[in-house]
């Protein structure tokens, strides 16, 4: 039975697929190819990430598909729901990314913080001829530890990033509509863990106390941040999108930084994937990275090896 990873798979997966007695390709087949490619190779198994688009005409067209799978959390990319009617198999791996966007969150928002995403841009342009100006321009940093982190969204990637916050000494707020509460366990290296429980409060209160924000909400019709949303947020708040483009109103975010109300901002997602606009690339005030909070050696390596153990266990 042949696999297409037509948006790249870790080795390990492949490993994983090709013990069980299955054929892998990871060949990139362009999109308009994709349907006369399945249907010649007879391929059983796509997996995406989120390059590649997967609607009703494609499902419709390849009979011999069994299985979509996105290695990932969303799954916009996929017309799920139409797949499974048509009696496909749909999976991704919710899990398998979680710590490796939290991370990705925390080195934006630690970056912001100490104007890191200035400082690398000038030291090497000015370091030598302007050295004290640039030290007394970033010289009013600021800490995390002590500080209020809101989190839009507590799903498993929103949980894992209020985790990384725990650890570095900071309260955690919270809003889910679909969660009263969760119960965060925190391990560490020697085996010793720690419980936390975060009761999630209303998205007002959440934009009113925070002093850094990050969003973890599934792509949806209207923007969660926009500018009412902005205007109930404190002043100089820092915040972090790495969800997905859309949910953040980017003229609204550009106009919040321009009044001051948003000191800085972390955006890993944009609207006009894969061409950002411009004055995004430009602003001074945004740490900026081309959609790279599951892109872990780690995160690669639990999301192929997810893939494959659902895979064998729905085709046997």
């Amino acid at each position: 039975m042949k696999i297409l990873a037509n948006d790249g798979i870790s080795q390990s997966g492949i490993d994983a697929l090709e013990k069980a007695g299955y054929e892998v390709s990871t060949t990139t087949v362009a999109q308009e190819q994709l349907v006369n490619y399945i249907n010649e190779k007879e391929i059983a198994v796509l997996l995406v990430r989120s390059a590649t688009t997967v609607r009703k005409d494609l499902i419709d067209a390849c009979p011999s598909l069994k299985i979509i799978g996105r290695g990932g959390v969303g799954m916009d990319n996929i017309d799920v729901e139409y797949a499974r009617e048509k009696g496909l198999h749909v999976i991704n791996t919710p899990a398998a990314s979680s710590h490796s966007v939290a991370e990705l969150v925390f080195g934006h928002l630690y970056g912001l913080a100490r104007f890191l995403h200035n400082a690398n841009r000038e030291m090497p342009l000015e370091g030598d001829k302007n050295f004290k100006a640039l030290k007394k321009a970033y010289a009013k940093g600021t800490e995390l530890k002590g500080k209020t982190l809101g989190v839009l969204g507590f799903g498993r990637i929103g949980q894992a990033t209020a985790k990384v916050a725990l650890g570095a000494g900071m309260k955690v707020i919270a809003f889910d509509p679909f969660l009263e509460k969760a119960n965060l366990e925190l391990s560490f290296f020697d085996g010793q863990t720690v419980n936390f429980e975060i009761e999630t409060i209303s998205k007002e209160e959440v934009l009113k106390q925070a002093d850094f924000l990050t969003l973890h909400v599934p792509a949806q019709k209207d923007y969660v941040i926009d500018e009412a949303e902005f205007n109930m947020m404190k002043d100089g708040v820092i915040l972090a999108n790495a969800a997905r483009g859309g949910v953040l109103n980017e003229v609204a975010l550009v106009k919040a930084i321009e009044s001051g109300k948003v000191a800085r901002a972390a955006l890993d997602v944009f609207e006009k994937e894969p061409k950002p606009e411009i004055q995004l690339l430009m602003n001074s005030s945004l740490s900026l990275t081309p959609h790279t909070g599951a892109a872990t050696n780690e995160a690669q390596d639990r999301i192929g090896e997810e893939l494959a153990s659902q895979i064998v266990s729905i085709l046997g």
